[in-house]
């Protein structure tokens, strides 16, 4: 200790975070544990709500200082590395490389066991200099992805796609994530949490959101859809919803072509009744060629009422999910997710101009995708416009 109060054992903290992984609340955590609520404030504050030391129990993989000790007596008595490594259970290769890494710390070309387990510890300390840290130049192009609203796997995925043989350019989601959320590692400005999806200062799990069931007179249910469009082969066919904002008085309809992932935003600034979505649904699928109306896919939502004029007037058969079945329509939930960074829930969306939608859609048409192969949406829509009847598909 240097003063102040003694550090916690790390015994104790992984403890606390064992307990927190197993559901436990922060307060009832560090009860059981017994630590105060200073400390565990403390360690969720330096590590952005995650761990900041190894869950597992030490492994006895590396030399400990009584046993650098040993070996000091060892060898001052004149033993040979292999009777020391008989002695402490462990392999000859592991004491002659201790030896060998430490015989010059000290004077003389001598094996001293303090001056081998100072620098054993300053060598294994933590936080090692961070990448981003580092590397300028691989900073600033984390954080202009993060400026366009990336996320930390596009960003990454995007580097090795832009950068494919410079490694230096190459980077983990996770260490992204580092650099903005833990404080020891605070490479990337704290304020670039903002974009974020989340936008939260502090990692948490993601909340599931609720769903509504209503009922639609003659729908058809997603179990009559064809074949074709759960495989993403053939594209034009799409999914929906609403997002909606402060007690559901405001919305903005969301498209999202399963193929391509090409987002379409309904503007709906009065209301978002059935009348209101048909008239949006509607002129928003007559800008699209033929080939890509082959189908929508929608909730239960009672705004869908004018299915059947929607599918006369724009050509397009329109499928129910079952209740409570979000995941049926899984690519418009991501994108909902997505959108959330620019319309937060709890906001008044009918604030947002037709040019704001047109914004936003540009920019996350313009966001790279894992399962596009780091491709934007925009480049496999043109794609696709210019080849509309691929014979493989472009999607796993």
């Amino acid at each position: 200790m240097a003063g102040g109060r003694p550090k916690l054992p790390r015994a104790l903290q992984r403890q606390f975070w064992r307990l927190v992984r197993s559901g436990l609340s922060y307060e009832k955590a560090a009860e059981t544990a017994g630590v105060s609520m200073t400390a565990v404030k403390k360690w969720v504050r330096q590590g952005g709500g995650m761990p900041m030391v190894d869950l597992a129990e030490p492994s006895g993989r590396y030399l400990s200082a009584q046993e650098r000790e040993e070996i000091a007596c060892a060898r001052a008595a004149g033993q040979g590395v292999r009777a020391i490594a008989r002695q402490l259970g462990r392999a000859p290769a592991t004491i002659s490389r201790e030896i060998s890494r430490n015989r010059g710390v000290a004077h003389n070309w001598c094996y001293r066991a303090g001056a081998a387990q100072a620098r054993a510890d300053a060598k294994a300390r933590r936080p090692k200099p961070a990448k981003l840290a580092q590397n300028t130049r691989l900073r600033q192009e984390v954080e202009a992805g993060l400026a366009q609203r990336w996320s930390p796997q596009q960003i990454a995925g995007r580097l090795r796609r832009d950068f494919p043989e410079d490694k230096d350019m190459w980077v983990s989601p996770e260490t992204i994530y580092q650099a903005l959320y833990v404080q020891s590692r605070g490479a990337l400005r704290r304020e670039l949490t903002k974009c974020l999806r989340t936008g939260r200062a502090l990692r948490r799990p993601q909340r599931r959101a609720d769903r509504r069931s209503t009922r639609i007179r003659d729908k058809v249910m997603i179990s009559e859809r064809p074949a074709e469009v759960a495989d993403r082969a053939v594209p034009g066919h799409w999914e929906g919803d609403l997002i909606t904002g402060t007690a559901n008085k405001s919305a903005i309809g969301t498209l999202v072509e399963r193929t391509s992932r090409i987002t379409l935003l309904l503007h709906l600034p009065n209301d978002h009744g059935a009348e209101q979505v048909e008239q949006a649904m509607i002129a928003a699928m007559r800008t699209l060629p033929e080939h890509l109306r082959r189908s929508l896919t929608w909730d239960q939502g009672i705004e869908m009422s004018n299915h059947a004029a929607i599918t006369i007037a724009a050509d397009l058969p329109i499928y129910f999910c079952d209740p409570h079945s979000p995941w049926q329509r899984g690519t418009n939930e991501n994108t909902n997710g997505l959108l959330r960074q620019y319309f937060p829930k709890g906001s008044d969306l009918s604030i947002h101009s037709a040019a704001d939608l047109a914004r936003v859609e540009a920019e996350i048409n313009g966001r790279p995708r894992k399962t596009l192969a780091w491709r934007t949406p925009t480049e496999v829509l043109n794609a696709l416009l210019s080849n509309p009847y691929p014979s493989v598909a472009t999607t796993a």
